[in-house]
């Protein structure tokens, strides 16, 4: 067994077909089907289903991926580390993102990371609090946003921001500017994620600080959805403002501040703690330190204490810290074990930028 196989059978597996494989590694299809075999025969169990439509992933195989995944990583990001230090830095980093930070961020910072690092590539991955904390501790992203506070978690933790949750409607539901007490909310019919996603757990704690029992109409879990489901005038949903600036501005969605109280989500970046951030992943953390020091300029977002809004280009060696605007602090004394994932969320794909469940 060797890495070359290994990066065979992730490929195969992320595109279900050993041709499409063949292509996304420039290799011929029967190289790459003798690798298959050669690892299975090692194994002693076969790896995939092989269907007229493609290669599935069998039980073994499913096991296979989830324990190699992030040593491979591990492994790449090491390689690209030590090449980088003959010239200019090269190789991927994998950023966690819940899909309300990544409507907002992904793009920007993708486009900064293209203009002033062309040698490096971002891989944003969207998913639930407790895949993104799984995902970082397995290696399989560099470093993850999180709803905080996290002081249970075994990661270096940084607090990031916080943003104000309001109360979005569809264009004709009447609702805005004047503030809406929270109370309001037990007579509304609302549009919520699912109790494992972390916004659902921030407004239902508001909900018990305001002693009111939700009225949750409809679920999505899907923030695409979810938006959809509410600008359609079925119900109303408590969202960070920043998600919905786009359909506000277009008139698809209005919104009003909620009061007595103040629902309020806080985000922090956690990096591993048994692994420095490489210098591809310093960079990137620099450019996302200012991406938030902009929309925080735009009133979108406002710093949590503890976090700086200045970020330090990273030394040039192979271990850097982090930049200083995303300095984690010191790991809390009780470490958590892997979170298994909620079972509703499929594990995450491979494309570049990703659109999942909503946090």
């Amino acid at each position: 067994m060797d890495l070359k196989q290994l990066r065979t059978f992730r490929e195969v597996a992320d595109s279900g077909s050993l041709s499409r494989a063949a292509d996304r590694l420039h290799l011929a299809q029967p190289a790459l089907s003798r690798q298959i075999r050669l690892l299975e025969a090692e194994i002693g169990l076969p790896l995939f289903a092989r269907h007229g439509r493609g290669m599935q992933l069998t039980e073994a195989g499913m096991a296979l991926l989830e324990r190699i995944d992030g040593p491979v990583r591990q492994l790449e990001r090491a390689i690209d580390e030590v090449r980088s230090l003959a010239g200019a830095v090269a190789g991927q980093v994998a950023l966690g993102m819940m899909p309300t930070i990544a409507t907002v961020l992904a793009g920007p910072l993708a486009r900064r990371v293209a203009l002033e690092h062309p040698g490096l590539s971002l891989r944003i991955v969207e998913g639930y609090t407790g895949h993104l904390v799984e995902w970082v501790q397995r290696g399989v992203t560099d470093a993850t946003l999180l709803y905080g506070p996290a002081p249970a978690l075994h990661l270096r933790v940084t607090p990031l921001l916080t943003e104000e949750m309001v109360l979005a409607g569809a264009a004709g539901s009447g609702i805005g500017p004047e503030p809406v007490p929270f109370a309001s909310l037990a007579g509304r019919r609302l549009v919520m994620p699912s109790r494992q996603h972390g916004l659902r757990r921030i407004v239902e704690a508001a909900a018990g600080r305001a002693r009111i029992t939700l009225n949750v109409a409809f679920e999505a879990d899907s923030f695409g959805v979810l938006k959809e489901l509410v600008m359609s005038g079925i119900g109303e949903a408590v969202l960070p403002r920043s998600a919905i600036r786009e359909e506000e501005a277009a008139g698809r969605l209005r919104s009003a501040p909620l009061v007595r109280p103040v629902p309020r989500r806080q985000v922090v970046l956690a990096l591993p703690t048994d692994r420095a951030p490489s210098r591809a992943t310093a960079l990137v953390l620099a450019l996302l330190a200012e991406e938030v020091a902009a929309r925080e300029a735009a009133g979108d977002w406002h710093r949590m204490e503890g976090a700086t809004a200045g970020a330090e280009s990273p030394p040039a060696r192979s271990a850097p810290s982090p930049p200083r605007a995303l300095a984690p602090a010191a790991p809390p004394p009780a470490p958590a074990g892997r979170p298994g994932p909620p079972p509703p969320s499929p594990a995450p794909g491979r494309r570049r930028t990703r659109r999942r469940n909503p946090d």
